[in-house]
């Protein structure tokens, strides 16, 4: 293929090639390789498409790492230090919308030029040394820290800020050999399948981003993962804060707002002001106290400084733009609450942001309203467990659906694993109904406490993709999904039955939680036209 021909829906086509990271076969094989080969191929593969490890020490590294909150950390350290002057690349993941969204330079997703160049580039390299190296080739999210690296290099940015795909010493993205600094968001249980079970086990990992005598900064952990980073931090001879709360910063007259709804950013925010504060210091663009002390003074963690906040930082907090976590859209009678939620501490978090934000919502319509939980989460995570804060919302329908977003025109790539993922999606429902026919809570279902309507305990509902389950939910009330010209999968007559009691609803609200994927490929059908939803 000619590359200088090459459209990005081409490039896509071929990424979709490259094993996904979170398919049931990329997990088993991420499994397999989540060890010191996982490393040796990221070598492998930046030397066969010319660049060096070494070449990487000159994009002056912010590199995070942890369970929750990496993302909007990330956001909001790359918010200040843009707004310093510097010129920033932002590598993140997983997109939402288009894949070049998690190559960012200046906070802007790299153009479809730039994107088609360097692809082509780097797949056509890869391609031509495979038989020289036993045929391997990356799977999609290291074929893509490769591409972010090389558009880093090219477009000479001042720094990077790198998020960590999974775990932290044995992710692709910890070829790095010297970051400026590292942080730790907040820990939880995740990819027990990968990373360990406990939560010392999932803090171990995460802790080999940690590199000698360079500065670490992690937020307030529990006691079991603060005290495996200590030691892992002493072993490497890192330096390691604990951040101060968020209320602790000085603050001249100004109010300290943040873009990013939630109290849990609070604890971000803060992790996002210690680390562009010792790249500031590193880059001797700021004064104060230098991070180059040993790990713990009396036995202790080092406390992070509470600062005084300039009014650079502060633009940079509240100027934050995240989408997909905890973002409202309302289209006509139909609300959308989407949040990708993950973890066990995220999804207690969403639930209680939506049932503030239906109850302000639902305060203002002027009839019945029905709720509907969309969700979808990875193999590698318990569902089972992850639902079950949602049964508490009382919803009146529960739909599961592959991340796929429409069948009429699949992919090959999403073609193959439709089948799987549907079974998949007929588990994690099952496990639902046992929540609500076993009596997980018992205490909403009783017949008295039941509303006129669906029967919840069996309103539980299967798509082969997000856009018939969204177009089965809304049932024609919102026009972007209800468009005439797109073909519609026939639906079960059992679900046709159910579609009144939507239909006569005054307003319809939709929690689409779990997989970002999932939150991403509804937010895809909202911004492009049908032509690119499978990008």
């Amino acid at each position: 293929m000619d590359s200088k021909s090459m459209t990005e829906e081409d490039a896509i086509s071929l990424l979709k090639t490259l094993k996904p990271s979170n398919s049931p076969q990329g997990l088993q094989d991420q499994k397999k390789r989540y060890c010191q080969q996982q490393l040796d191929e990221m070598l492998n593969f930046l030397e066969r498409v010319g660049l060096r490890v070494e070449d990487l020490d000159g994009l002056n590294i912010i590199h995070v790492t942890g369970t929750k909150g990496k993302g909007s950390t990330c956001a909001f350290t790359e918010h200040i230090l843009r707004g310093h002057g510097f010129r920033t690349g932002f590598f993140s993941s997983p997109h939402l919308v288009l894949f070049r969204e998690r190559i960012r330079i200046n906070g802007q997703p790299i153009g479809e030029e730039l994107f088609t160049k360097h692809f082509w580039q780097i797949y056509g390299r890869l391609e031509e040394t495979k038989d020289a190296h036993g045929g391997l080739m990356p799977p999609q999210f290291t074929f893509l820290t490769v591409l972010a690296f090389q558009v880093f290099l090219e477009q000479k940015v001042d720094l990077v800020v790198l998020e960590v795909g999974l775990g932290g010493g044995y992710d692709c993205t910890n070829i790095i050999r010297k970051p400026w600094v590292c942080g730790i968001v907040s820990l939880g249980i995740d990819h027990i399948k990968i990373l360990g079970d406990t939560i010392e086990k999932i803090a171990w990992h995460k802790a080999g981003i940690f590199k000698p005598g360079v500065p670490a900064f992690t937020v307030k952990q529990p006691e079991g993962a603060m005290a495996t980073l200590r030691d892992r931090a002493i072993e490497i001879g890192c330096p390691l804060w604990v951040c101060p709360n968020l209320e602790d910063y000085q603050v001249d007259g100004k109010p300290l707002t943040l873009g990013l709804a939630g109290k849990h950013q609070h604890v971000n925010a803060s992790l996002a002001l210690q680390l562009s504060h010792a790249w500031l210091l590193k880059r001797k663009s700021v004064t104060g106290e230098s991070y180059t002390s040993t790990c713990v003074e009396n036995g202790s963690l080092l406390k992070g400084n509470p600062f005084k906040i300039s009014a650079i930082m502060l633009k940079g907090l509240a100027a934050v733009e995240w989408s997909g976590r905890a973002q409202t859209l309302k289209h006509g009678a139909v609300t959308y609450f989407l949040d990708g939620a993950h973890t066990m501490r995220s999804i207690q978090v969403c639930v209680d942001w939506f049932k503030e934000a239906s109850a302000q919502h639902q305060s203002n319509a002027s009839g019945r309203v029905v709720r509907v939980v969309m969700f979808y989460t990875s193999a590698d995570r318990d569902a089972a467990v992850l639902m079950r804060p949602l049964v508490q919302c009382n919803f009146d329908f529960a739909v599961f659906c592959p991340t796929i977003t429409e069948t009429f025109n699949p992919s090959k790539a999403d073609l193959e694993s439709l089948d799987e993922e549907i079974s998949y999606c007929v588990d994690v429902e099952r496990c639902w109904r046992r929540y609500t026919d076993l009596g997980e809570n018992r205490q909403l279902h009783t017949e008295d406490s039941l509303p006129p309507g669906p029967d919840k305990r069996k309103d539980t509902l299967v798509f082969p993709s997000i856009l018939s389950a969204l177009q089965w939910i809304t049932q024609g009330r919102d026009p972007v999904v209800a468009d005439p010209s797109i073909p519609v999968s026939p639906a079960d007559p059992s679900i046709r039955a159910k579609a009144a009691f939507l239909r006569d609803a005054a307003e319809i609200q939709v929690l689409i939680t779990g997989s970002l994927y999932l939150v991403g490929g509804v937010l895809k059908i909202f911004q492009l036209p049908p032509r690119k939803w499978n990008m």
